[in-house]
Formats: C-alpha cells, structure tokens, sequence
C-alpha cells in the first residue's frame, strides 16, 4: 500500500513514518504539511492510504476531503490530538481514527482496516462523502454524490448534477458531460437529498431546477421540460404545481 503522511508537525510526521516502517507491505510515499500540499501530493502519487491530520494551516483535514475528486480515492485515517474531532470524523465515515501520541497497537489496527478496503472502490469512495459532509463544528454539510463509471467511482459536488434519473433497476447520475451508475435507489437519493432545487418531477427522475432551460406545456396539467445539456424529461400531473412554484410562475 502506498501511504501519505499530512499533518503539519514534522515531529509527528516522523513518528508515523516511523510506525509504518513496521509494516513491510506499506510504502511512504511522501509527507505534506498543509491541506493545500496534501491535495497536490494525493493527485500526484495517488496514494492508497492518507494518514490525515485534521487541524492544519491553509486548509483542514476536513478541507481537504471535501476537495478530493477523481475516480482513484485514497482509504482515510483520520489522526488528531483531539478526541471531539476524532469522534466526529469516526462517525462521519473515517475508515479509523488515530490519537496522538500513536501507539503501535492502534496503528497497526488502522493499517489492518484500511488493507481489508483495498480492491472496494464503492465502499472508500462512500466513506470519503461522509467524511466530507461534516466540518469540525459537527453541523452537516452539502453532501457529495458518489457515481460510478466501469470500475471507477467519482465523487461529485450537487451542483454538478442536472439530473437523476432512473430506468428500471438502474439509477443514472445525469451531468453535463455524461452519465454516471448512482450506488443508491432513487428513493434512497430523494430522501438524501436536503437542498431545495432538486425536486421530483416524475417517479422516475429528481432534477436540479438551477439547470431547467425551458418548460412547454404539453396539457393543462402537464409539462414538458428542457434542462442545459437539452436532456428533456416529463413532468407529472402530480408535481407540475411543485416545479412551477419554485420557479417563481
């Protein structure tokens, strides 16, 4: 496993380092002493495993989870002096969490759960939105959506999605370039999803009202509407009051 040392205390650094030399299939493949480094240092050497501090300088461990993207996401361990921050990063999702100062026992606890991970791209890219809709405070954030292209997951901000839309057993995440697998049901993605422009417009789809380009009356009850990328979906009879609402008709 390649494995990324960020935290900001080159002491601390030194000592993880130090741990994992125990370890003869985990390999140090750089350190980072901000969050601002960590991203570029985990777009570089795409690690499997990050050791992540969470209070740093230029940007916080939280921070920088919430800015991960590509389809190749590293397992997190969180690793903190403070226990309030490593309960909230361990609830949110972190594969495991670490306290400062590390004894061996724990680290090798950590190593364990994050190889168990290795070769379930679904499950890290999971547990990396989870860790990124929570900030230090505990107070929720916008969550991200996990889709899925072949074997490869991506994590998206909401503001990227036009659109869900489902077809049989399949959920697709609609994006102005493409179209990713959803991982969960469309009803499990409508009770998710807490932010006011995705609305139902059919049992079969949910769409972000910020990218409706055009809608034409197809009855009195019913609409037809056109989003940005000129994908165009029906709207119910059901729900044609609720879309024409929130666009201020």
């Amino acid at each position: 496993m390649k494995a990324l040392i960020v935290d900001d205390e080159p002491i601390a650094r030194g000592v993880l380092r130090e741990g994992l030399q125990l370890f003869p299939d985990v390999l140090v493949v750089g350190e980072a002493g901000d969050g601002k480094d960590a991203l570029g240092k985990i777009g570089k050497f795409q690690p499997d495993l990050v050791f992540l501090d969470l209070q740093m300088p230029v940007m916080s461990g939280f921070e920088v989870v919430r800015n991960l993207n590509g389809p190749a996401l590293p397992v997190i361990v969180i690793v903190t002096a403070f226990d309030q921050h490593a309960i909230e990063a361990f609830e949110a999702g972190a594969v495991d969490y670490l306290l400062k100062p590390v004894s061996e026992v724990r680290l090798r606890r950590s190593v364990e759960r994050a190889r168990n991970l290795l070769g379930r791209p679904g499950e890290i890219a999971a547990q990396v939105d989870k860790i990124a809709s929570v900030q230090p405070s505990g107070a929720p954030r916008s969550r991200k959506v996990v889709g899925r292209n072949g074997e490869e997951y991506f994590l998206l901000d909401l503001d990227e999605v036009l659109a869900f839309q489902a077809e049989r057993e399949l959920v697709w995440i609609v994006t102005p370039k493409q179209r990713l697998l959803a991982t969960q049901s469309l009803r499990a993605i409508g009770e998710r999803l807490a932010e006011p422009q995705f609305q139902r417009v059919h049992r079969n789809a949910i769409v972000n009202v910020n990218h409706i380009r055009k809608m034409s009356a197809l009855s009195s009850q019913r609409w037809l509407i056109t989003l940005s990328n000129a994908l165009q979906l029906i709207v119910s009879k059901r729900q044609a009051h609720n879309i024409r609402k929130i666009l201020n008709w």
